[in-house]
């Protein structure tokens, strides 16, 4: 008995080191911050290991949510107090997250967009959505998407001042990055699953991990619900939900299943009405 008493410990700190691995792992899967030399070593790396980091992705979005939310502050402490205050902030932080991900999921949102717009045809689709080139139908996306982004940042700065901003901004990375787990659990990998990035995410998440990222979401919602309890979180959220049924009705319609540039093309659109529910909310 005592014996096994003193094995908990050493197995409690292999499970914390596990989960601390898969969430560098996962910051280096889906940010540009480095992880390199001896902690790169430590971190590992395996496609069992990248399955269980999705557990993480909605931790990902406290990291890149909170360091966006404080350029955006930043910014708006620095510059003049003048109207177009906001909209300067939110463009310039909306560049500072870009180049964090390496447009990572914009570059999912660009793809899809060519692919269901390129052609009708389901091989076809997922053919275009290989091609490295960003078309026509995928540059109009990633421009409305980020216009929408930055006037949605500067209209909640506007109506409701800095801190609901921050928040909302802080939320949607977070959130948004939950939601695109529900793609990954309800429909099958297709396409070129040898070459895809997303291809050690084509087996089904695992119920732990879901659980896993929807503790890093609701602890994000709660933080913000207490931080400022009138603010319309549950429209936002509403949006973020909307955004992940488009996608994913299109997945299922278009391609029967998902691939790593509809997940990338998840989290975008979750972002984007996550802004839009939250500022439709403050009317």
């Amino acid at each position: 008995m005592h014996a096994v008493e003193q094995e908990r410990p050493t197995e409690d700190t292999q499970q914390r080191s596990a989960a601390i691995r898969n969430y560098l792992l996962a910051v280096q899967f889906f940010t540009r911050i480095p992880i390199t030399g001896r902690l790169a070593d430590w971190v590992g790396f395996s496609p069992a290991m990248l399955r269980a980091s999705a557990a993480h992705f909605p931790g990902v979005g406290w990291l890149v949510g909170a360091l966006t939310a404080a350029v955006f502050g930043a910014l708006l402490w620095l510059l003049p107090a003048q109207p177009a205050a906001p909209w300067v902030a939110a463009a310039l932080s909306t560049v500072f997250s870009v180049l964090l991900t390496g447009a990572f999921h914009e570059d999912g949102l660009a793809d899809l967009a060519d692919g269901l717009g390129g052609s009708m045809n389901r091989e076809r689709a997922l053919d275009i959505m290989k091609d490295p080139r960003v078309g026509s139908f995928g540059a109009l996306a990633l421009v409305l998407a980020l216009l929408g982004k930055i006037a949605l940042l500067a209209l909640i700065a506007q109506s409701a001042g800095l801190w609901p901003a921050l928040a909302a901004l802080f939320a949607a990375h977070v959130i948004s990055r939950f939601l695109p787990l529900i793609v990954v659990r309800s429909l099958p990998h297709v396409g070129d699953t040898a070459a895809s990035k997303s291809k050690p995410l084509a087996e089904a998440i695992g119920t732990g991990s879901l659980l896993v990222a929807l503790l890093w979401s609701a602890l994000a919602l709660a933080l913000v619900v207490w931080a400022l309890p009138t603010a319309p979180w549950w429209q936002a959220v509403l949006g973020a939900v909307l955004g992940l049924a488009w996608i994913w009705q299109l997945l299922r319609r278009r391609l029967q299943g998902f691939t790593g540039d509809g997940l990338g093309a998840t989290q975008q659109a979750s972002e984007l009405l996550f802004y839009l529910g939250f500022a439709l909310g403050l009317a």
